[in-house]
């Protein structure tokens, strides 16, 4: 049975639509990250769920139980915030136990429960310390004791660790997931950061503009991008798109003249418009490219190049000054990334520098095909043509 569903969520303030349609099913257990743009929808969205905003249309049920018109406390929810905000003049003991002792639990389970919390956020000793006593981390811990001892069927996180310093953002992040593990509990989780919704998620809800794009588990959104938008916001350095028309069994952009073997299953006809979308750890120098089947190679100067330690990202800029990659297709629902530039990610060690050319080839495998009115995806994977294959 579906835990948490949401159908048809919509929310409305005078003529502004924040939320638009929204349909998700969550099942029992799972971790669902709500990811975005600022101002997309998504702490809405989580609004609505946890009653703190109602919504104009739709359905919300948690574990069966239509909760649409329920207030907060009646949802048997638990939320987490990104203001922390616990009681300064109370203890963390005290600062747990509050829900607990405004529903009038006896003293004998409230003791219970904050040790088993205590002990799985290993702050035992720090029960009696005072909020100001604490580090934003274990401030942290505390607000997500808080919610645990409530037992609820769904917890609710917006944006618990965005206050949070970089190193301690990492090492909470590693810290929730193996909480949720642990108990088991659905939850939905508010970031714009896509690294904790692609590492921490089994699936992940990516919205736009109020409406949900794609729903689907963190590498399947991106392998599979649904559209331009997803494909564009997901993945850093962000993926690149090249418009372009498809004539006969090639595609022609700006650049890129390339055969494409057009199978019946993509809906795309003669001289149609279409955006290839290619990411930087896909494209690769003509002779060190790890993969067969590649495309022809492209002629580029190499423009910026930025150590990463682990590896390079280069910015290719081509000799012919028509020639440019997009970051954002015509279409208004790609997101900009910055630049007409090629990217690709390479060794940390690999002898490039600007001005220097070289000559790229893309990996036919990890192409992707877009309709350029509509942003939707068309094809992932561009087979190698007939007689390269009889080779």
């Amino acid at each position: 049975m579906t835990h948490l569903k949401l159908e048809n969520v919509t929310k409305r303030y005078s003529d502004v639509v924040a939320v638009n349609g929204v349909d998700i099913d969550i099942e029992e257990g799972e971790f669902v990250s709500l990811i975005g743009p600022s101002g997309c929808g998504k702490s809405t969205t989580l609004k609505t769920i946890s009653g703190l905003t109602k919504p104009s249309d739709g359905l919300i049920e948690i574990a069966g139980r239509d909760v649409t018109n329920l207030p907060p406390k009646d949802r048997d929810i638990a939320m987490v915030f990104q203001n922390i905000a616990l009681f300064p003049h109370m203890s963390v003991r005290e600062n747990i136990t509050f829900g607990l002792r405004l529903k009038n639990y006896d003293s004998e389970e409230i003791a219970k429960r904050v040790d088993e919390a205590a002990e799985i956020l290993q702050i035992e000793g720090m029960l009696d310390r005072m909020p100001d006593e604490l580090s934003g981390g274990q401030r942290q811990r505390v607000a997500i004791g808080r919610a645990i001892v409530m037992d609820p069927e769904v917890f609710l996180m917006d944006e618990p660790l965005a206050n949070l310093d970089a190193k301690l953002r990492v090492h909470m992040r590693t810290e929730l997931q193996r909480l949720q593990q642990e108990l088991g509990v659905t939850t939905v989780y508010v970031t714009h950061d896509q690294a904790e919704a692609m590492t921490m998620s089994d699936r992940v809800a990516i919205i736009n503009s109020g409406e949900l794009q794609q729903f689907a588990p963190p590498l399947e959104c991106y392998n599979y991008p649904t559209n331009l938008f997803v494909a564009g916001f997901i993945g850093s350095p962000s993926m690149r798109f090249v418009p372009g028309i498809i004539e006969g069994d090639s595609f022609s952009g700006q650049g890129i003249d390339m055969n494409l073997p057009l199978f019946s299953d993509i809906p795309v006809e003669a001289s149609a418009e279409v955006t290839l979308g290619v990411r930087p750890e896909d494209v690769y120098q003509r002779d060190s490219a790890p993969v067969e089947e590649t495309t022809d190679p492209i002629a580029l100067q190499v423009d910026v190049v930025q150590p990463m330690g682990n590896e390079l990202v280069v910015y290719l800029r081509p000799d012919d000054s028509s020639f440019g990659f997009d970051t954002q297709s015509e279409n208004t629902e790609a997101p900009a990334s910055g630049g007409n530039q090629l990217l690709m990610t390479t060794e940390p060690n690999a002898a490039l520098e600007p001005g220097q050319s070289i000559e790229v080839v893309l990996d036919r495998q990890k192409i992707h095909l877009f309709d350029s009115e509509t942003g939707t995806a068309l094809v992932h994977g561009v087979e190698p043509p007939a007689e390269s294959i009889s080779k």
